[in-house]
Formats: C-alpha cells, sequence, structure tokens
C-alpha cells in the first residue's frame, strides 16, 4: 500500500467516525479565534475556552486589546500555559493589526505570520478556519498520528509533517484533513495509550500492524528466577544488555546471546517497543 492510498483510506475512515470535524476553540469572529489560538499553543482547547469569555468581555474587539497593557491581559489568562508571553503576545498582535491592518485581521499566511506570537501553525489555523484557505497545520497531535500510521516517512519535525502530509492529501482535503487528524489523536490515537479497540482506522495502520506481529505473552514464567526470560535460550536472568533495532530504538537483550526476543517475567509480555512518535523525539 503506497502513502497515497493509505492516506485516502485513513481520510475516508475518519470522515465516518468523525461527521463534524472542526476546532473545539470558541469564537465568533477571526478577532476571537487569532486570540484562542495563541493562546492555545501547549495548552488545551478546553482550558482556553474557559478563560476567554471573560477576556473578551474585558477585551470584545481588536482595538479594545490594542490599548491595553500586558499586565492588563494577564489577570483573564493566567490559569493558560507561559501567560506572560502570551499577555505581551495578543498585546502585541493587537496593537499591529490596529496600525498596520487598519484593524482587521489579515487574510494571508505571510501577513499573519508578521504578528507578534503567531508562527507558522497559528497562521495556518487562523487562515484555514477563518478564511477557508487550504492550509494543513501540524500540532503535536497531527504530528504523533501521521508518523504512527504511516502517513509520512522518516518525518522529524512538524514542518517535515505538513510537506508530507501535502503530497499524499489531495489540496481540497487538507484543512479537513487537519481536524479529522487532531481529534483523532485526542481522543482516540492518544499520546500515552492509543485507544486501538476503538479506533477506527487498523486496517491501513502501521503501528496496529507491528502491535498485532509482537509475541503473544508467555504465560507461567517465574518471577523467582529473574526479572526477564530470554526466549531464545530459555533462561532467566536479572541485568539486561541493551541492542538497537533497525528503527534505532534501544531494546531489551539477552545478556547471554544478545537476542531481543526478551519477556518480562511479571507480566508475561515480551519487552520489545515499537516506533513511536513525539515532536522532539
Amino acid at each position: 500500500m503506497t502513502r497515497r492510498q493509505r492516506a485516502e483510506k485513513v481520510i475516508g475512515a475518519l470522515r465516518e467516525a468523525i461527521p463534524r470535524p472542526e476546532t473545539e476553540l470558541e469564537y465568533v469572529d477571526p478577532f476571537q479565534l487569532i486570540v484562542a489560538v495563541i493562546l492555545s499553543a501547549q495548552c488545551t482547547d478546553e482550558r482556553v475556552n474557559l478563560v476567554t469569555p471573560a477576556l473578551f468581555e474585558q477585551f470584545p474587539d481588536i482595538r479594545s486589546m490594542a490599548k491595553a497593557a500586558p499586565e492588563e491581559i494577564y489577570p483573564f489568562i493566567k490559569s493558560v500555559t507561559y501567560p506572560n508571553s502570551k499577555s505581551r503576545h495578543l498585546a502585541g498582535m493587537a496593537r499591529k493589526v490596529v496600525a498596520e491592518f487598519n484593524g482587521e485581521i489579515p487574510d494571508t499566511l505571510e501577513e499573519l505570520m508578521t504578528l507578534p506570537g503567531v508562527g507558522r501553525k497559528t497562521a495556518q489555523v487562523v487562515a484555514s478556519v477563518a478564511f477557508d484557505v487550504d492550509a494543513l497545520p501540524v500540532d503535536t497531535h497531527i504530528f504523533r498520528v501521521a508518523n504512527r500510521i504511516g502517513l509520512t516517512k522518516d518525518a522529524r519535525t512538524p514542518l517535515h509533517v505538513e510537506r508530507q502530509l501535502k503530497k499524499v492529501l489531495p489540496e481540497e482535503d487538507w484543512s479537513e484533513g487537519h481536524h479529522l487528524l487532531i481529534l483523532h489523536g485526542r481522543y482516540t490515537c492518544t499520546a500515552r495509550s492509543p485507544r486501538c479497540d476503538a479506533c477506527s482506522v487498523p486496517p491501513a495502520c502501521k503501528y496496529f500492524d507491528r502491535l498485532q506481529r509482537l509475541p503473544d505473552p508467555i504465560k507461567g514464567l517465574s518471577k523467582r528466577k529473574g526479572k526477564y526470560f530470554c526466549a531464545t535460550r530459555e533462561h532467566y536472568f536479572d541485568e539486561p544488555a541493551y541492542q538497537t533495532d533497525r528503527y534505532g530504538i534501544q531494546q531489551v537483550a539477552c545478556p547471554r546471546c544478545n537476542s531481543m526476543n526478551v519477556f518480562e517475567t511479571k507480566t508475561g509480555r515480551s519487552t520489545k517497543q515499537i516506533p513511536d512518535y513525539r515532536v522532539g523525539r
């Protein structure tokens, strides 16, 4: 299966599972959207939605926020991540929009990225959601999901993921694909414990395929004889060796034969790890 074919199957399955893919940030206009997206950096949408009502009551439009000092914005957003920086970004963004764009949020990626606190991802979210620009911003969820499923190959940064996804998804599907992959990563293909049993894309998922190829647990292992059991040499040991596999993952190995066919005696499960992906890892 090519990555383009895999992408087609994944997006098709996610469309059925998520009938209304859209941002979970609450907003009514481009001003409120850009503020919410700036606040959402390394913070949950749920938390942002808790603080924005009071923030927008105090600063209902771009001009009122442009008149505010960061210290006046801070009390309303102090419960989000990095409130000091974000207070400065919001004040600076609002002032620049008023001074250089006549109080209107710009609708191009290039102009959006000139605003304080607006990087590539934020600009693409605002352009896509507020102005229907075909864009495919990559956050931590999309980075993880795209790599796990196999929509990308050796994509080490969000920008690499974005470029590869744009090659396998039709341009008209970029914005929808962005929301589908985010929601899938947020609620199903989660970082620590992906819910493969509730997933709609296993037939096209490389991560799921690798899970199925792991050795079955071994019953009846003795914890008294050692922490680990080498199924190749059929002996127990406590202090493992380590070997790096073909994916670059350091695996537990038998200290005698260097086999990676090792099981934990406590659970009977294989110690093998399969490739996983996080931004910065």
